[in-house]
């Protein structure tokens, strides 16, 4: 069985501007705080916290494949994929998309942050790529795109737009004032589809929108909410945990 979760910033011990549920290591919060947080979500998961793999987060497009929690943090990337059950695969973020893949079958799955120069750059065909080398089916893939900033929130040049929807094909949009925009939600699920992903299920909610959720966007210094994903190793979840999209709590160091 697959488990997955998107954190929210409720139900942490964190103090503002990072309050309540901040996950991330590196925005300025307090590090006891942020350990008691990530205690937190390791019991509601219920996998314990030194099973959880952790990125150094740089909105690049480089995956990494793991066996085990690394003994030491792992060097800078934005994907991460394992075929270990019992393996919680972490992502954060605060406006940038958060990404959980699973093949059951194959038993593989992965998880990737992807911002506007990483999504831009091919972090989520890197993270399929990455997975299929590991055993995976893409036609047996399911994808979870978790909260981010939405198109109608995401303002840029025009001339920006314009170069990462030639990367990502389907990103270009107008905000609300009718200005450029971005949707890198909408630009993943092309992307995905096309590479032959058949199931790719969007989290609409809207980071800089929602003020159950961390925005950089928003209003910064602020926290970050996680997306996890794991193969549960007695091939059942806990009564309370999900299989699917859960919505609790926070994403990406850098989102």
């Amino acid at each position: 069985m697959i488990g997955t979760l998107f954190t929210t910033r409720r139900g942490g011990v964190s103090a503002a501007p990072y309050d309540e549920l901040n996950l991330g290591g590196a925005v300025g919060d307090d590090p006891a705080a942020v350990r008691v947080n990530r205690a937190v979500v390791a019991e509601q998961v219920g996998v314990p916290a030194d099973r959880f793999v952790w990125l150094h987060q740089v909105h690049s497009s480089i995956v990494r494949i793991v066996d085990g929690p690394p003994d030491e943090p792992l060097p800078e990337c934005d994907g991460v994929v394992t075929t270990t059950a019992g393996l919680v695969l972490a992502v954060l973020a605060a406006d940038c998309v958060p990404v959980l893949a699973a093949d059951p079958a194959a038993g593989v799955v992965g998880a990737a942050h992807a911002g506007r120069r990483g999504a831009a750059d091919g972090i989520g065909a890197r993270l399929i790529e990455v997975m299929t080398r590991c055993g995976a089916d893409p036609a047996a893939i399911t994808v979870w795109l978790g909260p981010a900033i939405c198109g109608r929130c995401y303002e840029v040049p025009a001339a920006l737009r314009d170069e990462v929807d030639q990367a990502l094909p389907g990103s270009a949009g107008r905000t609300e004032q009718g200005t450029p925009g971005l949707d890198l939600r909408a630009g993943l699920a092309e992307q995905l589809t096309g590479l032959g992903i058949r199931a790719v299920h969007v989290d609409t909610r809207c980071t800089r929108t929602d003020p159950d959720l961390f925005s950089h966007r928003r209003g910064a210094p602020t926290g970050r909410q996680a997306g996890l994903i794991w193969m549960a190793s007695d091939g059942s979840l806990r009564p309370g945990d999900r299989s699917g999209v859960s919505h609790h709590s926070p994403s990406p160091d850098r989102g």
